[in-house]
């Protein structure tokens, strides 16, 4: 170190290896006039703003090291150490407050994975536990108010309300929509539409008994047809379907398929074929509409994916569901219940499972989405239909994670 000083004295890097050596040593004293200097010699530099920040630090200058900060944060705003500094600082001052959105934005920058020294890991756990607690304290303190709040609108629906506050809160995951091949911008992303906005599934509802028996039918007498709904070929990417690959522990009995009818199936199945001809299919030709019985086998999970467009929804129809299943789309979790059909986006992150000992079977189909115009579903069939014909067959519609 000598040497390096009496070769480079004036060198930013020399001078802060020598304050960091005073520093190490316990020595905050001589520490300081050093890293002052390699400051005024570079003072773009971030980290030598940091270090000077904790030289004053250990010497109890609580100005010196918050003005040290800010210029480590003015030359790198996301520089996630110097957030990590500032927050500590506010907390040995007790301002719990600014330290939790300080903590907060040293969690947003710091680099994904785990795999963080530990003195870092410690560190995480502590800013996590500061924002937990903050959001609670926070909570605690509008809880009376939005009492009153919704006090003054009685009988108004407050579930996008709801959803809003808990994702504020921490208590509600963010999620887009994420389809794996035609995004169609501008459309509302709701992860379950109102199903009063579809009162053709009355009928369905209606009807259920019927479509059960027709189901189980099906599955009794002609069990070699529900087929594995994930068949991907030997060399594709597996990625979550590993497990399900050509597996009958979630299969499927197609009524429509990729826009055709499986007429034999159909047939066998007379009364959810008439309710089908009427409901608001989504058409492409080649591609949709589909329709199947899903059927979930007893202790099986469908790992999460997305769909291949926001231009559909998908339409579930519970017919037998044991006590153990449910479903999540998005942030939202949900349970069947027999005869309740629903309606959601499955470009949103979603998956299921069965946790019974018996099969959980349900009616699903795909309709349009239904915020596109007659005009854009018209183009939107064109451009899908027209993909596939200058890829020579190769479905865009195709089954993927």
């Amino acid at each position: 170190m000598a040497q390096v000083q009496e070769l480079a004295p004036g060198h930013p890097g020399v001078l802060n290896a020598a304050g960091m050596r005073e520093l190490i040593r316990g020595e905050p004293a001589a520490a300081r006039p050093l890293l002052e200097k390699a400051v005024a010699a570079d003072s773009g530099s971030a980290t030598l703003w940091l270090n000077l920040a904790l030289a004053n630090r250990d010497l109890r200058d609580d100005a010196g090291e918050a003005a040290a900060l800010e210029r480590a944060l003015v030359a790198d705003p996301r520089f996630y150490p110097a957030l990590l500094q500032k927050a500590r600082l506010f907390e040995r001052q007790g301002k719990t407050k600014q330290a939790a959105f300080l903590y907060q934005a040293f969690l947003f920058c710091l680099p994904p994975g785990d795999g963080h020294p530990p003195a870092l890991q410690a560190a995480v756990a502590h800013a996590r536990q500061a924002v937990e607690g903050h959001l609670k304290a926070t909570e605690a303190f509008l809880e009376g108010r939005l009492k009153e709040a919704k006090a003054r609108h009685p009988g108004e629906r407050m579930e996008r309300v709801e959803a809003c506050y808990e994702t504020l809160m921490g208590r509600r995951g963010l999620y887009m929509p994420a389809p794996t091949f035609m995004q169609f911008p501008r459309l509302p992303a709701i992860e379950f539409p109102d199903c009063a906005e579809y009162p053709w599934l009355d009928a369905f509802e209606a009807a259920t008994p019927e479509i059960r028996a027709e189901a189980q039918a099906a599955f009794s007498q002609a069990s070699q047809d529900f087929q594995p709904y994930i068949s991907k070929p030997v060399g594709a990417p597996l990625d979550q379907w590993g497990e399900l690959n050509d597996s009958r522990r979630w299969s499927s009995y197609f009524l429509l398929k990729n826009g055709k009818p499986v007429d034999e199936h159909l047939a066998r199945c007379p009364r959810t074929a008439a309710l089908l001809k009427v409901a608001p299919l989504c058409d492409v030709p080649m591609h949709a509409p589909t329709a199947f019985f899903s059927v979930l086998a007893p202790k099986t999970r469908i790992p999460p994916h997305t769909g291949v467009t926001n231009t559909r929804f998908i339409v579930h129809l519970p017919l037998v569901v044991p006590a153990g299943c449910g479903f999540r789309v998005g942030a939202e979790k949900r349970e069947w219940r027999e005869g309740k059909a629903w309606v959601f986006d499955d470009t949103f992150e979603h998956e299921a499972w069965n946790d019974s000992d018996v099969p959980r079977i349900i009616l699903i189909f795909d309709v349009w989405n239904s915020f596109l115009t007659a005009a854009e579903r018209d183009l939107v069939s064109v451009i899908t239909h027209g993909v596939q014909e200058f890829g020579e067959g190769a479905s865009p519609f195709a089954q993927g994670g």
